[in-house]
């Protein structure tokens, strides 16, 4: 239903920091709670962070809490993910999907693969010194 679009990555040292965009093209997302997940090559989509509609309630994986932070724009159809002190396990593509029910916004509900719509085409983020 939308098409979403992120980009943001590249090559960045351990330690650093990099912030993602996800933006959404030909509808609104501001009905639409956003998932962030990643894949490292050979390994699984996993769960990083979700955000409710109105940007008023996040979730974040264990694995990455403290590190990345997810925020949202629905002005500009936009939501975000700032990491920092990325570290060479954090190399992966990147992914942002969309959810087109709001009615169930709970973490159990957003945390699942399957319980996303619409994803984007991902992008590649490398930790390297």
């Amino acid at each position: 239903q939308v098409h979403l679009v992120e980009f943001g990555g590249g090559l960045v040292q351990p330690g650093g920091s990099l912030s993602l965009t996800c933006e959404g093209f030909g509808h609104p997302i501001d009905d639409y709670p956003m998932g962030w997940f990643r894949q490292a090559p050979g390994k699984g989509r996993d769960f990083l962070g979700a955000i409710t509609t109105d940007g008023g309630r996040t979730y974040e994986a264990d694995s990455v809490k403290g590190r990345f932070t997810i925020s949202r724009d629905n002005a500009k159809n936009q939501v975000y993910l700032h990491m920092v002190n990325l570290k060479p396990e954090d190399t992966a593509v990147y992914y942002c999907a969309a959810r087109r029910s709001p009615i169930d916004q709970t973490l159990l509900t957003l945390a699942v693969v399957a319980n996303y719509d619409d994803w984007g085409q991902g992008t590649q983020v490398t930790v390297s010194s």
